[in-house]
């Protein structure tokens, strides 16, 4: 095991496309969703210690660094002891994984000082074994089944968040039906025209229902559209929206723009599969 600080980076996840499909007896709700990761997000750096956790960033006021904070839970998981520092760069509890995200960098991070990855990893959420790959995926069922799929174009996104917090569980609770259709056929994407153009025959299921609880999401969608992108989506459970766009000087105004709401935006892009660091 080194003795060195390991650094892993917790990209932002993106349901590019989020149907759901059924929902087991369990309460659990099945899931079909195109998962693509940005190049933004937080970033977690570990090393040999008691296991503890210092949050540190813009969004740590959000964040408790108490016993149930996936971070230490994710260690727990992995029976590993380590000195965890969470720089928290997005908005908490937003649909973009945040939390997911970071359970996911320790995991990663964890392997690097030499310890096995846990099974079942989607015991810490259902973003977790997506979030463990951080590259284009399908995610079907209650999130255990992921399946990597090509790079994306490197499409130029922004993303922004009202500062509203959307409960996962009342999004849920709020759908009016649970048995919808999975997604189509996910093909190779030459360029953002294809992508958009699959986009266009999917839905995000959460969106309906999380707009009836935060209308505010529907400004936020309007002003990505009126900003130029060329394809607006809520995702997750919300509330953060993500637009594409055909450049990324388009982009960078965009999120200027959005800020000047009082929102979170912040341009970005469709981001490569993680190298190892």
């Amino acid at each position: 095991m080194t003795h060195d600080a390991v650094v892993e980076p917790a990209p932002a996840k993106l349901n590019l496309a989020l149907h759901v499909t059924g929902r087991r007896g369990d309460g659990y709700h099945l899931l079909d969703s195109l998962v693509a990761f940005a190049a933004t997000g937080d970033e977690v750096q570990l090393s040999l210690g008691p296991l503890s956790l210092q949050v540190t960033g813009p969004f740590a006021p959000g964040l408790a660094a108490d016993e149930d904070n996936l971070c230490l839970r994710a260690a727990r998981l992995a029976a590993a002891e380590a000195a965890i520092v969470l720089d928290k760069r997005l908005p908490v509890a937003s649909g973009i994984g945040g939390g997911s995200a970071d359970a996911a960098a320790v995991l990663r991070g964890l392997a690097r000082m030499g310890h096995a990855l846990p099974d079942m990893p989607e015991r810490l959420g259902a973003d977790v074994p997506v979030c463990l790959l951080s590259a284009p995926a399908r995610m079907r069922g209650v999130g255990a089944i992921v399946t990597p799929l090509p790079a994306l174009p490197p499409v130029p996104v922004v993303l922004a968040n009202p500062g509203v917090a959307v409960a996962t569980p009342k999004v849920f609770g709020a759908l009016e039906r649970t048995d919808n259709p999975p997604l189509p056929d996910i093909p190779r994407f030459a360029d953002l025209a294809a992508l958009i153009g699959w986009l266009r025959g999917t839905r995000n299921d959460l969106e309906p229902p999380a707009l009836r609880l935060a209308p505010v999401i529907a400004r936020v969608l309007a002003a990505l559209t009126a900003q130029g992108a060329g394809f607006a989506r809520m995702s997750g459970s919300g509330a953060t929206c993500f637009g594409l766009f055909a450049a990324a000087a388009q982009a960078d105004k965009a999120a200027k723009a959005l800020k000047q709401h009082g929102w979170w935006a912040v341009a970005t892009e469709l981001a490569p599969p993680l190298r190892p660091r």
